[in-house]
């Protein structure tokens, strides 16, 4: 996997030595950073804010500023809001007092108030919940990552004030201050300037974390501070997943290609006690890139589903009593097997004892990369492959094949490659590209920070396992890497469920909407794809 597209999470300290190493104490170039940092910070808080609705034209800031770097981005940040709403106003608490800001944070303070003008003013904490002084966005900058705890007395007391406020977004820069302490800043969205930080990771107050990107690790892979120090095969570390994995999905295809050309994926699910999810299924793998798409269904869903996505290969299948798929099936599937390129088998599947015997049969007899997801994650079903797997479970399913392992045992222990979906979906894979099995201590864990409440709901693993099945299904054409397929499969859809909240909000959408955001979220990741190359 390119170090440039999934850049290492990092300890605060080796943070410090990497911007130290960068900088090199130039305050030239710690500044040209910190307007960078700021301005980006800015920018990503209203296109955040667009989940909960417009930010308002008059809308207020509130901005807890420390001494340094930190109360410095927020600063800019909020100059940036102001900049772009010319109503907007600003109120800046500075927890140390505004004497106490080093050089470039008092470099921010003053383009602030120019920018703003009367626009800009300052107040203590006791004046922050003055009389109708509700907040659009709170901006924590007063601890970085040389924050050391607790948190002074004074400090807790005001962010534990700053947290009663009526604020509709609450945004931490780079680490929310006090991290998980009591009297913490408890942020909806923690901005992560340059470099994610470990204590980030599990932190409950950080909310969601974004990744701002500075250029830090757009060197060659040598330059990679996360391999430093370290033998040759270990590069056990945790990394980010960025929208720049999007390059090969999003670019120009060679004018002399088929539909052969980008893979077959066969589906192997449904029943009548769940027959969306397969539909869910089906729709996002249409939607994927594959070539064709072929879907091995009980019968009586064929012909209702062929018209709803007649572009897909609906192949009825005899069916249980109970409306599952029966073992019979197998012969429809080794007939359309043997022409596909990957295996996605599980949605809807439901849990009949046939049917499950007809899946723990079929990955038995795959020979192509198989994902597995919902019913059929089942610990025999799981031990039948003898082929690639891929696994989909969120953390329920995932404790039922894996018990109390942890994720990089357990894919070290299987050989599978693991998308364990939650709040932050994590993939980790057991084997290397080419096939053999990757020590547990030497596995990455990559960590999906796309995406957030608006996949909290059925159906949206569904699509995950549509989409991710069709990237597997053209990377098995091509003979191109299953872990990087899978991670591009986590990237598009937490990116598309980002841009479906924030087109129609959290709440009051249906989950198949994300498939009409696909498109769209190639397009806007461009930008990001031309500065990772």
């Amino acid at each position: 996997m390119n170090p440039v597209l999934t850049p290492p999470i990092l300890s605060c300290a080796a943070a410090g030595r990497l911007e130290a190493r960068r900088f090199g104490g130039d305050e030239a170039l710690e500044w040209a950073a910190m307007e960078q940092a700021g301005r980006a910070v800015g920018a990503a808080v209203l296109a955040d804010f667009a989940e909960i609705g417009a930010f308002p034209a008059d809308g207020r800031l509130l901005v807890l500023a420390g001494k340094g770097h930190n109360g410095g981005d927020a600063l800019i940040a909020a100059q940036e809001v102001l900049r772009r709403h010319g109503r907007a106003r600003a109120v800046v608490g500075f927890l140390f007092g505004e004497r106490s800001l080093r050089p470039l944070a008092q470099r921010a303070w003053r383009d602030l108030t120019q920018t703003g003008g009367e626009r800009v003013s300052c107040a203590g904490p006791e004046a922050w919940a003055a009389a109708g002084a509700a907040y659009a966005v709170c901006l924590d900058g007063v601890f970085g990552y040389h924050y050391r705890p607790p948190l002074p007395p004074a400090v807790a007391a005001a962010l534990r004030r700053a947290n009663a406020l009526p604020v509709r977004l609450r945004a931490a820069v780079d680490l929310p201050s006090g991290l998980d302490e009591p009297g913490a800043f408890r942020a909806d969205f923690t901005y992560a300037t340059g470099v994610v930080k470990a204590p980030l990771l599990g932190c409950v107050s950080a909310g969601r974390v974004r990744l701002i990107d500075l250029g830090f690790f757009s060197g060659a892979p040598r330059a990679d501070p996360a391999a430093a120090g370290r033998g040759a095969g270990s590069a056990a570390v945790d990394r980010v997943l960025t929208s720049g994995l999007l390059a090969s999905v999003g670019a120009l295809r060679p004018a002399h290609s088929d539909k052969r050309s980008y893979g077959h994926l066969l589906i192997l699910g449904g029943s009548r006690q769940y027959p969306g999810a397969v539909l869910m299924n089906a729709l996002a793998a249409l939607h994927s890139g594959a070539g064709l798409v072929t879907v091995l269904v009980p019968e009586s869903l064929a012909p209702a589903f062929a018209a709803r996505a007649p572009e897909a290969m609906w192949v009825g299948c005899p069916e249980t009593p109970d409306g599952g798929l029966a073992l019979a099936s197998l012969a429809q599937f080794k007939e359309r097997s043997a022409r596909a390129s990957a295996l996605a088998l599980g949605s809807g599947l439901g849990r009949d004892p046939e049917t499950l015997a007809l899946a723990r049969e079929a990955v038995r007899l795959s020979r192509t990369p198989v994902l597995l997801d919902g019913d059929a994650l089942q610990p025999d079903i799981v031990a039948a492959a003898r082929t690639r797997l891929v696994l989909t479970p969120h953390a329920g399913e995932y404790q039922r094949i894996a018990g109390g392992a942890g994720l990089r045992a357990y894919c070290a222990r299987t050989g599978a490659t693991v998308a364990l979906k939650g709040p932050v979906t994590r993939v980790c894979s057991g084997s290397t590209d080419r096939g053999r099995r990757a020590a547990s201590a030497a596995a990455c864990v990559y960590h999906s920070f796309f995406g957030g409440p608006v996949l909290a709901r059925g159906g949206s693993g569904d699509l995950l396992a549509g989409l991710t099945g069709g990237q597997l299904a053209q990377a098995a054409a091509n003979g191109g890497p299953l872990l990087d397929a899978v991670c591009r499969g986590v990237v598009w859809h937490g990116l598309s469920a980002d841009a479906l909240a924030r087109a129609r909000g959290q709440a009051a959408v249906s989950v198949t909407e994300l498939v009409e955001h696909l498109p769209e979220t190639l397009r806007a990741a461009a930008a990001t794809i031309s500065a990772c190359r």
